[in-house]
Formats: C-alpha cells, structure tokens, sequence
C-alpha cells in the first residue's frame, strides 16, 4: 500500500503552479532630497563656481536644498541675488556652508577647510596632485568623507566629461596664452603665431592627442600656425586627424623625433591626460635647454604633475617664470581665466549627477549603481580607496568594490 502522505516527484515540481498567487506591489525608494554646499574659493586665485543660478534653479524645483556662501559666484559674474531669485540660500558664515550632506568645489578644499568636515559627507572637487600631501590624505581619512576628484569621474561610455568640458576650453586658453606670451611685451621671442606673408608662421609642437590637443590645434592652425603632435596611441593620432578634415604633422613621442622638433618650436604645449594617477614626465630638462630662447611651454597637465621636468605649479597672480630662457606657464586651473564659461560648464555635468542622485534615492545607491562615480572616488570612510595615492604616500588601500559591496 502506497503511504498517503507521500507525493510523485511530478506532483512536487507542479505543486502550487495553478494556485492564485498574492499581488506584489512594485514599492518605489521615493526620491532623496540633498543638501548642497558651495563654498567661496579662497586659494589659487581661483574664480570658477560649481554650480550657477540656472543649475540651481533646477535642483530647488526638485525640492534640494541648496547653500551658497555669500560671494562664491561674483568672480564668474554671478551675485548672490542671482542665487537668491531661484531659490537657493545664502550663508554669510563658511561653517553653514560645511554642514551640507553633499559639498562642491572647483578646487581642493584647504586643510583648514576641511576641518570643517564631517563623516559621510560627500565631497566632490578637483585633486590637484602638485598640492597633495599626505597630511591632507591623512585629515581626509580621519574626517571619514566620500572624496570624490572630479579629474577621475567617468561617464558610462568611458569618458571623462568634467576633464573632457575643461580640456577644450584648456586647449583654446592654450593657445591664446602662448601667442601673447610670444610677443615682445611679454619677454618673448616677438614672433607673431601665425605669421603673415612672407613671414613663415610659429612652430607649435603639442604634447598629447587627446581633447586639448584637438581644441589647441583647431585654434593654432585657425590662427595660421605650424603644427607638430606627439602621442603613443596611434589611434588617437588617426582620430585627430579624421576630426581635423586635414593632414597634419603626427608622431609618437620618439625622443628622437620630438627632441628635432623641440629645438625649433616657438611653443610647446603640454597635454597628455592620466587616467589614474601623475601625468609622464615625457620632456627632459636637456631637451628644454635646447629649445629657442624666447620660446614659450604651457603645460596644461601640470595640475597632474607636468609632462616637462622643469615645469613648477605657478598661479594667475604670477602665471610665468623663466628658465633656461624659456618662457614657462604652468597654472593649474587654466580655464579659471574664462570664469564664467568654465562655471556654466561644470554646472552642466555635476547637477544632472545630483539629480540622479535623488532618484536612485541617495548618493551611496549611485555609487553602487554607477562604476564610473566610483572611479572618482580616493577616500570612502575613512578609507584611502585610489591605489596610486595610496602607493605614493604608503597608505593602506582598500577595495572600493569591497566596501560598496558590504554596504549592500
């Protein structure tokens, strides 16, 4: 006799396959509101805002709450009633500013600053490596923040939007520098870029084949210059060329090649993007002791560590030094020359971010949804998560991955 208690296997694999089942209600997370902080920049003479009065505009209509010091957006020609028509809020004290959930900021906060941090706020701002030292990674660590460098913020195709926005102003201030810096009046060699008839036009020799080379080209052969670029990756050389419409001089970075075309340049041009960490160092002090006196460098990469071995950090208030009779400009936030475009740029790649960021629910959710945030971030919690920095200075590192991944 079969035992009534036992079922078939096929009466098991079908078991409640015909019954009515409850409804399940797809819940939403709701939307997360935030609180925004942007500070005055007080170091490098810096005159960029995060974010400008029609970005804002947005984010209050979205029910964020936004903080603005008192004079953050004068230097961009922006005034605090800008801000304070579309709804933000002005603080005539910094520490109201820094008691935001989410701080912004368009150069790296002081170490004076960032005492006035506090845990699990997140803040996102450039990571100038001339500038760092352990000690500023140490306090970061400490105060136990979400430091986000938005140099190493990606896009989901790969990208990098805020150094893509700011390489194409670089490269237009690129060239527009060096030309005036050409002239007689500025202790240059008195040589007009483009030359006229008769007269053969500057030599200009550009370091990289990324988005500053190509704004820098467009403007230096705009202005009737002759070009030189160098880059390893030959399909970034095929690349500008196609979006060039024109032949032009490429080549890799042969010490050989680019050496030859040093010696007779008016202008080199300094503009080899890292992904991760210091900028190679790709110009030897011998080979810029061979270059014409009078002749000018802008490195646009300084603000990653410089691809000439004799280029220092200088600022708007003192752009320039001399040596080796060469002309040296090497200002980090070079697009802070054209404040106000530079600003309204910025606004339109971090606030569409932020909105995103209240739909997924909040900042962390993003993170954990989006590689190429987490490819921003160098401290989470108390935790030195970028390798490279973690290496320079002999700091533990920790696996973002890991991290975000407990927390989910």
């Amino acid at each position: 006799m079969t035992d009534p208690k036992k079922i078939s296997v096929e009466q098991y694999l079908s078991l409640g396959r015909y019954e009515t089942k409850p409804e399940v209600l797809d819940v939403s997370r709701g939307s997360a509101k935030l609180f925004i902080g942007i500070p005055v920049e007080s170091t490098l003479q810096e005159n960029r805002v995060a974010l400008v009065p029609s970005s804002v505009s947005t984010l209050v209509s979205y029910g964020h709450r936004v903080v603005i010091e008192t004079g953050a957006g004068e230097k961009s020609n922006f005034k605090d009633r800008d801000y304070s028509e579309v709804g933000a809020e002005i603080a005539y004290k910094k520490e109201e500013v820094f008691k935001a959930d989410c701080l912004l900021k368009v150069v790296p906060p002081t170490l004076k600053e960032i005492d006035l941090l506090h845990p699990n706020q997140l803040l996102i701002s450039p990571l100038h490596l001339p500038f760092l030292t352990e000690e500023y990674l140490v306090k970061l660590k400490q105060k136990r923040v979400i430091a986000l460098a938005m140099e190493y913020l990606q896009d989901r195709d790969g990208s990098f939007p805020i150094v893509r926005i700011m390489s194409e102003i670089a490269g237009l201030c690129a060239i527009h520098t060096a030309a005036e810096l050409l002239s007689t009046s500025s202790g240059g060699s008195g040589v007009l870029l483009g030359g006229i008839s008769g007269v053969p036009p500057a030599k200009v020799v550009i370091l990289g084949a990324g988005v500053v080379a190509e704004y820098a080209t467009q403007a230096a052969l705009g202005l009737g210059a002759s070009v030189r670029i160098f880059d390893n990756n030959i399909y970034k050389l095929m690349r500008l060329q196609n979006r060039l419409g024109q032949k032009v001089f490429t080549s890799v970075l042969n010490p050989v090649y680019l050496e030859r075309e040093l010696v007779n340049a008016d202008v080199a041009i300094g503009a080899i993007h890292s992904k991760s960490g210091r900028t190679p160092m790709v110009v030897s002090e011998d080979m810029v002791q061979k270059m014409r006196p009078g002749a000018v460098i802008v490195d646009v990469s300084i603000d990653q560590g410089g691809c000439f071995e004799t280029s220092e950090v200088t600022s708007h208030d003192n752009p320039t030094f001399v040596k080796h009779e060469v002309i040296h400009y090497c200002v980090p936030n070079l697009s802070s020359k054209v404040s106000r475009t530079a600003s309204v740029a910025i606004s339109n790649i971090l606030a569409p971010i932020l909105l995103q960021a209240s739909e997924t629910g909040s900042i962390e959710q993003l993170l954990a949804n989006h590689r190429g945030l987490r490819h921003g971030i160098y401290t989470y919690k108390g935790c030195i998560t970028n390798q490279y920095l973690a290496r320079r200075y002999n700091i533990k590192y920790t696996d973002l991955e890991l991290l975000i991944a407990t927390n989910y």
